[in-house]
């Protein structure tokens, strides 16, 4: 199986080389994600390529100087939305129903179910859930990545607000999940190229009940 080779080969690149992604490649990338799992299909999140040198070298302070933030080609910023509203929700259902030929009262009853029980969660809770989505696809996207022989680095370690401000997230309704940093390791300054793939034991990991 391909998959499992690719995801053996990659680690989480903790140098890169500055050398660029070709834009076709992240072009793949980017459409594994799109074509990601999402609850109901919402999609409740945006992706926000960034190559552009001079607002990663403002990001850089704002992801404690981690180096692969100005060494990487793209950053793919995972940014879900802040809640969960009507206009949001038909806008979605609706684009669906057009794409496939279906009348836009087709859906009403499971989207009044799904209403119903989105708005009962607190909105810190309905952030989580748009969050969870967009890890779904964030998931797929380091997958793809692997599969093309390129780096991509899990960033969680920036100040989210300050990252939303920089981006202007807040005018749009979005707040900043994670950050995907895609490039190609730089083997002779990376501590970690060299070292055993670890996880812990199998047997911790997995179990059946049949």
């Amino acid at each position: 199986m391909e998959l499992l080779n690719a995801l053996n080969w990659r680690y989480a690149a903790k140098k890169m080389n500055g050398n660029s992604v070709p834009d076709h490649e992240v072009s793949k990338i980017v459409e594994a994600a799109y074509l990601a799992p999402s609850s109901s299909g919402l999609q409740p999140f945006e992706i926000i390529c960034i190559s552009n040198q001079e607002l990663k070298q403002k990001i850089h302070p704002i992801a404690f100087q981690q180096s692969q933030i100005l060494d990487a080609s793209h950053l793919l910023v995972f940014a879900s939305w802040d809640q969960y509203t009507d206009d949001r929700i038909d806008r979605i259902f609706n684009y669906m129903n057009i794409e496939r030929g279906l009348p836009l009262d087709t859906t009403d009853a499971y989207k009044a179910t799904l209403k119903q029980n989105l708005f009962a969660l607190t909105t810190e809770q309905q952030a989580a859930h748009t969050a969870k989505q967009a890890y779904l696809s964030f998931g797929i996207a380091i997958a793809a990545a692997a599969e093309l022989k390129i780096d991509a680095t899990p960033m969680e370690g920036f100040d989210n607000k300050q990252l939303d401000e920089l981006l202007n997230l807040g005018e749009k309704g979005l707040y900043s999940a994670t950050i995907l940093a895609l490039g190609y390791r730089k083997e002779d300054e990376d501590w970690l190229v060299n070292l055993k793939k670890i996880r812990q034991p199998f047997h911790q990991f997995y179990s059946e009940i049949k």
